[in-house]
């Protein structure tokens, strides 16, 4: 690599790092306040993926779709709020429903696509940390599967190299770095097993679960931005891009999340149903 390009390859570095300083803390104290601060938040991060998404697929100039989209997810976070989770599913439908039919015929599929997405990622967050009692860990849980699989399997990666995971999707992804994510995840699943989060298996099964879950979540994103040719979902996060960028991995592990926790035991105790078998 050329003194310029090193030199670049570091600032960018140092822009990642610094962002995360100041972004991960925010969100993990809205995650323990919960409440109204992580639904704030929950609906901020939803509506500006619904926004990136539309962008990302060409339509980001396309204001009734956008408009349509954004709508259906405050009135879905109004529903989900207030347990009314029929209604909050009737508001994804006809939402997607509506943003179809104002989006052009062969983008139709996608800004439905991206509507669900951003619904999914928000029912998935504010279900999983709506549990008084284990909801906060519950997050951080899924926080800490998602790090550890991106920091991980950056440093494996980069450090060890080999094989690519997928090349014709994201050319820079490893084998050994998708493994040492892994392998990461298994090990802090055990520590919050230790530290009385859950039992040492069920955390282990669920930590590798939500690796493998959360890096399938980076190559699906990588392979819309790689079908409409676009590097990156915006610039709104310095050093990493725009929030579909960042929060990729997230969306995918809290949704599967939560779909564990509501499945074992409902809505209300969704957190505990995730970690407590």
């Amino acid at each position: 690599m050329s003194a310029p390009e090193n030199a670049g390859a570091h600032s960018n570095l140092a822009l990642r790092i610094a962002a995360t300083a100041v972004l991960a803390p925010l969100a993990i104290a809205a995650a323990y306040y919960g409440g109204w601060p992580w639904d704030v938040l929950a609906i901020v991060v939803a509506t500006g993926l619904y926004v990136e998404w539309l962008s990302v697929v060409g339509l980001g100039w396309r204001y009734a779709p956008l408009t349509a989209g954004i709508a259906a997810i405050l009135a879905l976070a109004f529903f989900l709020v207030t347990s009314r989770f029929q209604l909050a599913l009737v508001a994804v439908v006809v939402g997607a429903i509506l943003v179809a039919a104002l989006s052009p015929s062969d983008r139709r599929l996608w800004s439905a696509a991206g509507l669900i997405y951003a619904a999914a990622a928000f029912v998935g967050a504010v279900l999983l940390r709506a549990d008084p009692q284990s909801g906060f860990v519950a997050i951080l849980f899924v926080f800490a599967m998602v790090w550890a699989s991106d920091i991980l399997g950056y440093v494996c990666g980069r450090g060890i190299g080999g094989p690519k995971l997928w090349p014709r999707v994201s050319p820079k992804k490893t084998w050994a770095g998708a493994i040492g994510g892994f392998s990461g995840c298994i090990a802090i699943a055990m520590g919050f097993a230790l530290a009385g989060a859950g039992k040492v298996l069920p955390l282990i099964v669920i930590g590798g679960l939500l690796s493998i879950t959360s890096q399938l979540g980076d190559l699906l994103e990588s392979a819309v931005k790689r079908r409409f040719d676009v590097k990156d979902s915006s610039q709104i996060i310095p050093g990493h891009g725009g929030l579909m960028d960042r929060l990729d991995g997230f969306v995918a592990a809290v949704v599967i999340a939560a779909l564990i926790g509501v499945w074992r035991a409902g809505p209300d105790a969704a957190g505990r149903g995730l970690l407590l078998w």
